[in-house]
């Protein structure tokens, strides 16, 4: 008797590429959401005094801040991922550096969200002292290890994109426009510090504009062809076994 060997020629296959995409389309949209939050911080962001924190542009403005750190760690591990392969170490020290500042960055703004205004009246010296963080102005209390994180937070700001972007040019997978935009807008960070302090936050702009730029990139990217799970017949017939 002979019995055909018959192959269905299907294997069943995870659905890790459907859902993987799905993950860097979302960490696109997140980093182009913190990549907004840079530019509406950078436009909008009050002058940091005493009489400012009670305002309502100041509590906003530092929500958006939080919300800016949230999705950029989410966006920067999906840019991230997305170029691994080709990134290097520079993009594993870019992204490492600068998701350490976005994590800074989140507990700084809760604090002046919501815990200054409040403060302002019953613990102005605090108010004070934490606001010359940012304007050099000695504290006369002490703040612990507060002003040390913050001065370890600038090095990260800068060299965290400029790594990164330095990475992502090479690495051509993501538009390399963008991230010479991100590693120049990285070199400009402490150009601020010879503006008026008004304009010093404008320097955050280039660095949100390239994160939009390359959140989108990540986002829109059409997702590239699985192979077939159906694999095409092979066109010789299979060899029969006997059974005795």
């Amino acid at each position: 008797m002979n019995i055909s060997k018959t192959s269905t020629g299907r294997e069943s296959k995870p659905k890790i590429t459907a859902s993987s995409s799905a993950l860097m389309r979302w960490a696109g949209l997140s980093a182009l959401v913190s990549g907004l939050g840079f530019i509406i911080v950078g436009l909008y962001h009050p002058l940091n005094v005493p009489s400012a924190v009670t305002t309502a542009a100041w509590v906003n403005v530092h929500i958006v801040a939080i919300a800016m750190g949230f999705f950029g760690l989410f966006g920067m591990a999906g840019l991230y991922a997305r170029q691994a392969e080709k990134a290097s170490w520079l993009g594993l020290a870019g992204f490492v550096l600068f998701s350490l500042w976005l994590g800074l960055i989140i507990s700084f703004s809760f604090v002046e969200a919501f815990i200054l205004p409040s403060l302002s009246t019953e613990l102005p010296a605090f108010v004070e002292g934490f606001l010359g963080m940012f304007t050099g102005v000695a504290s006369q209390i002490d703040l612990g290890i507060l002003p040390m994180l913050w001065k370890i937070s600038g090095p990260m700001f800068i060299v965290g994109p400029l790594l990164f972007g330095i990475a992502t040019f090479r690495a051509g997978t993501l538009p390399r426009v963008a991230g010479a935009l991100l590693a120049v807008g990285s070199i400009l960070i402490p150009v601020g510090a010879f503006l008026p302090p008004e304009l010093e936050p404008r320097v955050m702009i280039p660095i949100g504009l390239a994160l939009a730029w390359l959140g989108y990139a990540l986002f829109s990217k059409r997702r590239e062809k699985a192979t077939e799970l159906v694999p095409a017949h092979s066109s010789a017939r299979p060899e029969p076994s006997k059974v005795a």
